[in-house]
């Protein structure tokens, strides 16, 4: 009897359905949250409603990535999706903000399954030739996303209830994976799986306990154990992955020097990357006195450069190679961070948008070149894990990002408010005031804070411009014919 085929246009259409579903999941959410506390309550406990989410999809991501290299594509994508589609059913049913978290982790653990093997299952179908401009294909997806979530999240909201922005995924979900069922047809060796349950068990506490504690960025009174316990299980990890035969990380894979530079490179873009999508509407509104509408524009550009530059990265990988298209890059990374370093009020949100554009084109151009060439440099038992690490780190990125920047925000404010006459009924708090446009603040009030936000935002758009010189100090390292 003949093996199926693999239909690949359908497969591919059925992988950007998923990664649609998973990437539209942060806009979409957010723009129902006022609504998601007006009923259920707990303001307090608003930010981990995102962190729940963000902390179990980067500590299962690696996990699901080997799981791929010995059971298959298919079957860890339908495992992960289906916990995906089942937290968001329990999240839409959710009667408290404790419930709403809870759910929101079963969520994320099945969302680390899904972009990782979804861009693995275009890297298996594909050649090496085509993968550079199948990537472009992906890349869109994020754009797509971030347009369609903020409009698709507000119609959801006003006509129908909140609830619908999770149960909007079960539709998307469902069909993405019948096409996957009835296109992919996947070639696995039969073997005993050899899965390494240690070495997951340690990662998971390692991974799990760090990122607890970025999240709560250090306000905790468990700080030490925390980060003893983080330290000793990543310890005993590592040695553990080094004596395994089937490691969650193959550490060889990281002295390869395309795959180590690039795994570093989506570490500190990932940072930046939180850096300008949290505070970029904040100074658009809070500085430039902008609406949330305008504010959205301007970041939206970002996700407009990307997949632009991601299909221009595909055909320059192919006419001037790999190191100088990450170092275009890696210069337009540059750019578009001294351009945030250098943005005023005066100058408006197109200076803001342009500087996103610009900032989402180095973005797309090195994202792009760093799957295809990871991909290109493995064979098919490593692929997903080594793809799963480099999104890892992006993760990690986003993760440290929204710790590091948030505490030099707050840091810079405080200090600006301490040192400033008439400020002595003012803090940080204060400045969801000036967000909301309240006028119950005398005018005066409102000008320091508004100075000081401008002060601690230009203090943020600092520390992203030295990641992108980080990145760019980098890049630098990758030698021709890599």
């Amino acid at each position: 009897m003949k093996p199926k085929q693999t239909k690949r246009p359908l497969v591919l259409a059925a992988v950007m359905l998923a990664m649609f579903m998973g990437a539209i999941e942060a806009t979409i959410v957010s723009t129902a949250m006022p609504d998601i506390v007006a009923e259920l309550g707990g303001f307090s406990l608003y930010s981990w409603v995102f962190s729940a989410y963000l902390l179990m999809n980067a500590a299962t991501v690696l996990i699901y990535g080997k799981l791929s290299d010995i059971f298959g594509r298919r079957p860890v994508l339908f495992a992960g999706m289906t916990i995906f589609l089942a937290g968001s059913i329990l999240c839409g049913l959710a009667g408290s903000m404790e419930q709403m978290i809870l759910f929101r982790f079963i969520q994320g653990v099945g969302a680390g399954a899904v972009m990782p093997i979804a861009t693995t299952i275009v890297g298996d179908i594909y050649s090496k030739e085509e993968r550079a401009h199948i990537q472009g294909y992906l890349s869109s997806v994020w754009g797509i996303s971030a347009v369609s979530g903020p409009a698709l999240g507000g119609l959801l909201v006003e006509y129908v209830s909140w609830r619908w922005v999770f149960w909007i995924n079960i539709p998307l979900g469902v069909v993405s994976m019948i096409m996957l069922g009835l296109f992919l047809h996947e070639k696995v060796e039969k073997k005993k799986p050899d899965i390494d349950y240690i070495g997951t068990v340690l990662f998971l506490v390692g991974i799990s306990t760090f990122m607890y504690w970025l999240v709560e960025a250090g306000n905790t009174a468990h700080t030490g154990p925390l980060l003893v316990l983080g330290a000793v299980s990543f310890c005993l990890f590592a040695l553990h992955e080094r004596r395994t035969p089937s490691p969650i990380v193959p550490f060889h894979l990281w002295k390869v020097r395309p795959i180590l530079i690039a795994n570093l490179v989506s570490l500190t873009t990932g940072i930046m990357l939180i850096g300008i999508s949290s505070f970029l509407p904040t100074y658009v509104q809070g500085v430039m006195g902008k609406s949330a509408t305008i504010a959205g524009f301007t970041l939206t550009a970002m996700s407009i450069g990307w997949p632009i530059a991601s299909s221009l990265s595909g055909r320059l990988l192919h006419s001037i190679g790999y190191r100088a298209t990450t170092l275009i890059g890696g210069a337009a990374l540059l750019a578009g961070g001294l351009m945030f370093m250098f943005m005023t009020p005066d100058l408006g949100p197109w200076w803001a948008a342009a500087s996103s554009f610009v900032t989402g084109v180095g973005m797309g151009l090195t994202s792009t070149a760093f799957i295809i060439s990871i991909q290109n440099a493995v064979d098919w038992h490593e692929r997903g894990a080594a793809t799963a690490a480099n999104m890892f780190m992006r993760n990690i990125g986003n993760a440290i990002g929204a710790a590091l920047l948030g505490g030099v925000l707050n840091s810079q404010l405080s200090a600006y408010l301490a040192g400033k006459s008439g400020a002595d009924n003012l803090s940080v708090n204060s400045v969801n005031e000036l967000l909301g446009g309240e006028g119950d603040i005398p005018a005066s009030a409102r000008a320091i804070l508004g100075e000081g936000l401008t002060s601690s935002l230009h203090a943020v758009y600092f520390v992203v411009f030295l990641f992108a010189v980080l990145s760019f100090i980098l890049l630098l390292f990758l030698k021709k014919g890599e």
